[in-house]
């Protein structure tokens, strides 16, 4: 199986997993990572670096815009493997590290069984490793405020509500936001198409979670890569207002 790599800007890829989403930005033979998918996603992770001629080698620095296992999967194999950072808002480093789970749990799961789509997605998580915990053993916080000296130039942005330490990284330059899943364009178990929050039971605190979609309409863009669904084109602040509207 090969990862689903799209070139959506320049030096700027979106690759879907399985049913997670991660971004390569590039810089000569240099790359910076966002996110890492599902632990049963590393080979599909190493293929994509593979299709765009790099290697985990190459990679400068993991960025995670959150901790939940279907971001975090490969970012300590990074680490631990390759000596790469991974890089985190300082909200959420111990987050990563496990000292606390911000996640949603197999009861409140089983609770929406009977959602259309719950049952097959609860299935892949299952397959694809999503329910054992991977920590990161030494995530570290931003180094400063405002763009990183990486690949790419992103600039994180807090965007708290979908975990305590949720980040968007925003990239000026080329206008793309990628959001993760502070505002996403689908899921597998949603019916919605285009921008909307995921599903309520994944928030840690929704009512922040949908204060946060302010912060992201004031990002100046027209290409959102989200952490579900695919690349959404059209201003970033429209689709911040349509995700407000789609909120319940």
């Amino acid at each position: 199986m090969r990862a689903d790599v799209r070139h959506v800007a320049e030096g700027t890829y979106l690759v879907h997993g399985s049913n997670t989403n991660w971004v390569v930005l590039t810089e000569g033979d240099a790359v910076t990572l966002i996110d890492t998918g599902y632990p049963g996603d590393r080979q599909l992770l190493l293929d994509s670096l593979a299709q765009i001629g790099s290697s985990p080698e190459a990679v400068t620095a993991v960025l995670i815009t959150h901790a939940h296992n279907d971001h975090l999967g490969s970012a300590e194999y990074l680490r631990s493997a390759h000596g790469t950072p991974v890089l985190l808002h300082e909200a959420e480093v111990p987050h990563a590290r496990r000292d606390f789970l911000q996640q949603v749990s197999v009861g409140e799961v089983l609770r929406n069984s009977w959602r259309p789509g719950v049952l097959p997605w609860m299935a892949h998580v299952l397959r694809s490793g999503g329910t054992r915990q991977h920590p990161v053993t030494a995530p570290a916080p931003f180094p400063a405020d405002g763009p990183l000296d990486l690949p790419g130039r992103p600039v994180p942005v807090h965007t708290p509500g979908h975990t305590d330490g949720h980040c968007v990284y925003h990239l000026p330059d080329a206008g793309v936001v990628v959001s993760g899943d502070a505002l996403v364009s689908g899921h597998a178990i949603s019916r919605v198409r285009g921008p909307q929050l995921l599903p309520r039971m994944f928030d840690h605190d929704r009512e922040r979670t949908a204060a946060s979609l302010d912060i992201i309409a004031g990002l100046d863009g027209d290409v959102l890569l989200p952490g579900h669904g695919p690349v959404h084109r059209g201003p970033v602040k429209d689709a911040a207002r349509l995700a407000r509207e789609r909120t319940s």
